[in-house]
């Protein structure tokens, strides 16, 4: 081997630099021989990088990740001599983050590999991110799932999320786009649920002036709203079966009218369709076109359910916790977590968010008690009404609480100190807030 056919570790050092994302360069006793400066600052190293481990310094091991219950990217290129590509969590300065690793190995003249490049992607983009709409986890459901995500984003293909209702598909569906080629282009999302055939047609497609009576203006289409972005359509199985020929129509020809136009739009978008339902027994049974189904479904993602991840419900919860209290800081007494850690959570996510909500409004301390959640978890069964009529008509957090102690107050059948003691707090503090809450009115205890 010669110097020239045969790039030196000078060499490499300056080609790591000239890549934006953090990359290092690892031998194959997983000791770091170069890395750039995105790398030092990531797990800020001040230069004292050299020679020490990689899984040492991003995840804090003291042995290889294979080792310690983790796949690890660089024993599987040992193993195939190709590149990889895998999903890691690293512990950064920050925390506990998803990074997206790619390792590839550097071959000498001989074909024998010498070194490999790790190249690290952070999972979550940071520059679109709203902290209150972040994607959480790090249990190997969850893992497993953005793993899958992460793989799909930056191609074209149609994805479809499966999971129950609550899992977070509208998220999801988010995390394709904003780490899409399509991020600075619209997300556009389609409520398929409950839209009549011709209803759905016009929100879908648009129409023209005077396509039907009512029509005195121009409207444009959500597929022409989506143009050069991405199109989401949630609750996908619901579509009528009369218009399901259309949408197929629309993803074989790239092309779509407006209701009462004459000439034919080309579309412009990449796909994203959301069910809770099983779609291949819609097939089976006649409601749902097979042919459609094929063209939405070229890469499905299943959402774990909340009781398949228990390791991240005090993860998410926190989450919840911080975004949902932001002129208040709040925590959970450790009897909460307890109580919080032997839920299954039937209304995932969703119905989590839920009772965090009205603990908040229920602590008048610092500290979420259990008492604040298992009061919520009475409330369960009236989660629906109480959903419902809020998405009827937005409430502000007064009337949310006002009704939500109306609720508790007759399930205690009027008796203050019960509820009193049920919310943990004094009968004198209920009744503030209840006059806090409405004054000038009947309150709920009269």
């Amino acid at each position: 081997m010669t110097e020239s056919s045969y790039p030196t570790l000078p060499a490499i050092s300056s080609m790591l630099e000239a890549i934006p994302a953090p990359a290092v360069l690892l031998d194959r006793d997983y000791r770091i021989r170069a890395a750039n400066d995105a790398y030092r600052r990531t797990f800020q190293q001040d230069g004292a990088l050299l020679n020490r481990h990689c899984y040492e310094v991003s995840h804090g091991y003291s042995v290889p990740c294979d080792q310690a219950g983790e796949t690890c990217p660089l024993r599987q290129c040992q193993e195939s001599g190709r590149r990889q590509r895998m999903l890691h969590i690293h512990n950064t300065p920050k925390g506990r983050e998803h990074v997206d690793v790619e390792l590839s190995p550097i071959r000498d003249e001989e074909g024998e590999i010498r070194f490999y490049v790790e190249i690290m992607q952070p999972a979550h983009p940071g520059r679109r991110e709203r902290s209150e709409r972040r994607m959480i986890g790090f249990s190997n459901a969850y893992t497993h799932m953005l793993e899958l995500l992460s793989r799909a984003a930056p191609a074209d293909i149609s994805v479809l999320l499966l999971g129950e209702s609550g899992t977070g598909k509208e998220l999801a569906a988010e995390y394709l786009h904003e780490r899409s080629p399509r991020a600075s282009k619209p997300f556009v999302t389609v409520e398929c649920s409950g839209l009549t055939d011709s209803l759905f047609e016009s929100e879908l497609f648009g129409h023209e002036k005077g396509a039907f009576t009512g029509a005195t203006h121009r409207k444009m289409g959500l597929v022409e709203a989506a143009a050069g972005g991405t199109l989401f359509l949630d609750e996908v199985g619901d579509i009528p079966l009369s218009m399901q020929v259309k949408l197929l129509r629309l993803l074989e020809s790239g092309a779509y009218r407006p209701v009462g136009g004459v000439t034919p739009k080309q579309a412009d978008f990449r796909l994203v369709c959301a069910t809770h339902q099983p779609l291949q027994e819609l097939v089976r049974e006649g409601r749902f076109r097979q042919d459609l189904y094929y063209r939405i479904s070229p890469f499905p993602v299943r959402l774990p359910a909340l009781r398949d991840r228990c390791d991240d419900v005090l993860h998410l919860a926190r989450h919840l916790l911080d975004s949902l209290s932001k002129q208040r800081i709040l925590n959970f007494a450790e009897n909460a977590e307890h109580w919080l850690r032997q839920q299954s959570f039937p209304g995932n996510i969703r119905e989590l968010r839920n009772r965090i909500e009205r603990a908040i409004l229920l602590c008048d301390g610092s500290n979420i008690e259990a008492s604040h959640l298992q009061l919520a978890e009475e409330a369960a069964t009236d989660d629906r009404s109480l959903i419902e009529a809020a998405e009827e008509k937005l409430l502000t957090l007064e009337e949310a609480e006002l009704r939500y102690l109306q609720q508790a107050f007759e399930r205690h059948q009027g008796d203050n100190a019960s509820l009193a003691r049920a919310l943990g707090v004094s009968e004198r503090t209920l009744y503030r807030k209840i006059r806090t809450l409405k004054q000038g009115s009947a309150s709920p205890h009269r």
